[in-house]
């Protein structure tokens, strides 16, 4: 597996394109379109939020229906969340402006919307916008780069990865982008994640790979607690790699898998690294549980805490706050033997033996607690089971931010 330049557009087959309407900010692009040359199988993950964004039904409906997806359209500035009838309706709308501008089908054209929720969308300035990424979609890195750009709110920086695999003897490649910065919480997670492949796969394949990597990826990470009403994970494959078709049976699903997770969870951490006012990357390892589960709750807790984040921003080495984050998870473990080490590129350093606190320097924990990528491992000597969740700190930027959104 090799890392490679690019997002959505990388992968044989696949065009982008961004465009400037005015949704809701000026003087940045804020539509991108995402076009297969040829029908897509597709896969896809969504928010659990009982409050489903119109697209997220819409998505979910074409997704379940096994259609051939050719295009995805994507709004920023304007969320079309608890917008009722009119809103699915828009998404209507979005599509058959798309097949008609791309003659393509309408019941394969997915939509995404992300911003303000409760405000209706300008369907004018979509319709025309369409008109405009239909006659500028073009092959080539710097358009999907572009595409990935247009589909930002309150990131700070567009999120893209790309990897290649070799499968029988064809190159196969893995791209995605994807927004988020505010809003995010494990459980499907304000964020948005769309994925091209040229392999040859399965849509029950596709779809399981997704499903069951988005637990160890998107579903681990959080900014600030909420789940979104939008958050949608778009998996789109087109075959133009020419490999033998990959079942959920053959060897090679596993091969893809494991690339599949390297985008998603690099596009999971760009995301938690980017939240809202965030100055550090925060990454929460437990090891030594004795389940799965077990890890994933207690690496969750502490990531999640308020308290614990604010320690971050503030670069203060109070381990109590993490524990007592691990203390009320809901799982049991015996806090007198739990071990705890801070590390980043400044060095690792050892807080906590056997639940008690060792003699470790301030001054070297502040250190290594002042670089923007920061781990914090828990070993709970339990079992031999891990897990790993992503956060960040809480700065008062992220109260910023938010206090006046709408505006």
């Amino acid at each position: 597996m090799k890392q490679i330049k690019g997002g959505v557009t990388a992968a044989k087959g696949y065009e982008a394109a961004s465009t400037a309407t005015g949704i809701k900010y000026q003087g940045r692009t804020d539509m991108a379109l995402i076009y297969s040359q040829v029908p897509c199988v597709s896969a896809g993950t969504f928010t659990t939020n009982v409050v489903k964004a119109a697209p997220v039904k819409w998505d979910r409906q074409i997704v379940d229906s096994g259609a051939g997806v050719q295009a995805v359209v994507v709004n920023s500035g304007i969320a079309n969340a608890c917008t009722g009838e009119e809103g699915m309706g828009y998404c209507k709308e979005t599509a058959e402006a798309a097949a008609k501008a791309l003659n393509i089908d309408a019941a394969g054209v997915l939509v995404g919307s992300t911003g303000v929720i409760g405000m209706q969308l300008p369907m004018q300035k979509l319709v025309d916008g369409i008109q405009v990424l239909a006659g500028k979609k073009a092959e080539g890195l710097q358009s999907g780069h572009d595409a990935a750009l247009a589909i930002m709110t309150t990131d700070t920086v567009e999120k893209e990865m790309a990897v290649e695999i070799e499968i029988g003897g064809k190159t196969v490649t893995i791209g995605g982008m994807s927004k988020g910065s505010g809003m995010i919480h494990p459980n499907m997670c304000t964020m948005l994640a769309f994925i091209t492949t040229d392999a040859a796969i399965t849509k029950e394949a596709l779809q399981k790979a997704l499903s069951e990597d988005v637990e160890d990826t998107y579903n681990m990470i959080s900014v600030d607690g909420d789940t979104s009403t939008n958050d949608t994970a778009i998996l789109l494959a087109n075959g133009l790699a020419g490999n033998q078709e990959i079942t959920y049976a053959s060897p090679e699903y596993d091969t893809f898998k494991e690339a599949l997770h390297m985008v998603n969870e690099t596009l999971a951490k760009k995301m938690a690294g980017d939240g809202e006012g965030a100055t550090a990357l925060f990454e929460v390892k437990v090891v030594g549980a004795e389940s799965i589960k077990q890890a994933k709750t207690l690496a969750k807790s502490v990531v999640c805490s308020n308290l614990t984040k604010a320690a971050i921003a503030g670069h203060d080495a109070n381990w109590g706050r993490i524990l007592c984050a691990m203390g009320y998870s809901g799982v049991q473990f015996d806090p007198e033997k739990v071990d705890l080490f801070f590390e980043s590129k400044a060095g690792k350093l050892q807080i906590i033996e056997n639940g008690v606190a060792t003699d470790y320097s301030e001054e070297a924990a502040t250190k290594i607690l002042s670089e923007p990528e920061i781990t914090a491992t828990a070993d709970i000597k339990m079992g031999d089971y891990s897990a790993t969740a992503w956060g960040c700190d809480l700065t008062h930027e992220y109260i910023n931010i938010n206090a006046d959104y709408r505006s």
